[in-house]
């Protein structure tokens, strides 16, 4: 095998020290992807399009989620598959994963144009669209959507580039495409007057400029050299990578269920309730985009940790892997402390961001405000146990075991979330929808803690035998 060089520090250097330059520049990363979404969400709540326009961009949101999930599970299997190689010392094994990873996520892109294009309006009024809304809807998802290949390829090599050593660079990547869509919103939404348009096509420039800085650094990546041979299909050499990001997939695509459920009990509930159902819709877009932002943060300090972990399980480093979850749970759980203070004690000021009704949309100024400081007050009042779950299933991940990845991604959204929600609001109408996420952010907390106890069981019997570790040890 030949010898993976420059990585040993992964196993020696110190935890606090790698965390923090890791970490840091994913978390950045992140953050400003999530950027893409809530810049428009801002500029357009502030523009004439208003209300119904935050309600337009929140039914695509599930769209947007599902090529995002086929990207994921690939970049993040592929990078977790990497960094395990890294500990092993199998560099000949990688440049066929990653070109055969880029090959499969641009065949998924045109598989969803083929599905969305000629479903697009009953999927749109499916994820909550109303007669008020759906021509905003259908201008925001015919540019989005046209661009999935660039989105998706975007989204899949900054894993890549951030595993093989350089979340600096990834960074980078997503920097310019949140510049580039920052600046383009304000002059194509108030500028040129360009409207939902103006939205998506500085979103999608946004995402070709990332696109553009990724695909710069495989010409110069660390551990790995793509060659034309690379991009050979190979059910082999993707598999590895696809089974390790199997759990970030389920993790996505319950995020669509959610939403699309979330939306229908809206829907459903409100339009018997004096909030209507408009007000939910737009509220509930506005709390996923800033519900993002804090599990971005989550997400992006224990991806950006995903290095250390994967190369001290491939080389047997068992202990240093236990006190390094121990570090990333405590900033995970502070991170998830402040957004409850946050979001428990100044919920208007938080919705304000996102303009106000002026009531010529028939949206009134007063139950939307109202509705928004309930939904942040109740909806996320534990999202500290969300940010909990949500790291440590990543953590399963990077440590190489799928199984207890797709266990704890599935227990809150599926196993609790939905029988809540479908349930629940049968006796405490709209309200019951919100009150479902933090009875189910309790439960897949408890679940988690078992999880892990399990997870770590099994890393001290290894440690203890010396047992040679393996991809999914599960």
């Amino acid at each position: 095998m030949e010898k993976i060089s420059g990585q040993t520090y992964l196993g020696n250097a110190k935890l606090g020290k790698l965390m923090l330059k890791f970490s840091i520049p994913c978390v950045l990363s992140l953050l400003v992807g999530a950027l893409y979404n809530i810049v428009d969400q801002i500029f357009i709540g502030n523009s004439e399009l208003s209300t119904l326009g935050n309600a337009a961009t929140g039914v695509v949101f599930p769209v947007f989620v599902v090529a995002q999930a086929f990207a994921w599970c690939v970049g993040d299997g592929c990078a977790a598959y990497l960094n395990i190689c890294q500990g092993k010392g199998e560099a000949d094994k990688i440049h066929k994963t990653v070109g055969g990873a880029i090959v499969f996520t641009v065949l998924c892109s045109a598989a969803l144009l083929a599905v969305f294009f000629p479903l697009k309006t009953k999927l749109l009024y499916l994820f909550g669209a109303s007669e008020k809304s759906i021509d905003y809807a259908v201008e925001y998802f015919d540019i989005v959507v046209g661009f999935f290949p660039v989105f998706m390829l975007s989204n899949m090599l900054n894993s890549v580039v951030r595993a093989d050593g350089s979340p600096s660079f990834a960074m980078a990547s997503m920097l310019t495409g949140a510049i580039a869509n920052i600046a383009l919103d304000a002059a194509f939404i108030f500028g040129l007057k360009m409207g939902m348009g103006g939205a998506a096509w500085a979103t999608v420039i946004g995402q070709t400029a990332a696109l553009a800085v990724s695909t710069v650094y495989f010409f110069r990546s660390k551990t790995f050299k793509l060659k034309l041979k690379s991009f050979i299909p190979s059910v082999k050499a993707v598999a590895p990578a696809v089974k390790l990001g199997f759990s970030t997939f389920i993790t996505q695509m319950t995020i669509v269920v959610i939403a699309v459920v979330s939306n229908v009990m809206f829907v459903k509930y409100g339009s018997v309730s004096e909030y209507g159902k408009d007000i939910p819709i737009a509220v509930i877009a506005i709390e996923n985009k800033v519900f993002t932002v804090v599990i971005n943060i989550v997400v992006g300090i224990i991806l950006g940790c995903q290095p250390i972990i994967g190369y001290n399980m491939g080389s047997g480093n068992y202990s240093r892997v236990k006190k390094l979850y121990l570090y990333i749970l405590a900033c995970c759980l502070a991170v998830g402390a402040v957004a409850t203070v946050l979001f428990q004690t100044c919920p208007s000021a938080i919705l304000g961001i996102f303009g106000t009704p002026d009531g010529e949309q028939d949206i009134n100024p007063t139950l939307y405000g109202e509705f928004g400081v309930k939904t942040f007050r109740i909806f996320l009042m534990f999202i500290a146990f969300t940010c909990v779950v949500k790291m440590t299933s990543i953590f399963f991940q990077a440590a190489g075991k799928p199984v207890l990845a797709v266990i704890a991604s599935l227990i809150r959204d599926i196993v609790c979330f939905l029988p809540l929600v479908c349930s629940l609001p049968v006796s405490m109408g709209i309200n019951g929808v919100l009150w479902a996420a933090p009875v189910a952010d309790a439960v897949a907390f408890l679940v988690t803690a078992v999880l892990c106890f399990i997870c770590f069981k099994d890393i001290n019997r290894r440690q203890k035998n010396e047992i040679e570790p393996h991809i999914c040890p599960d």
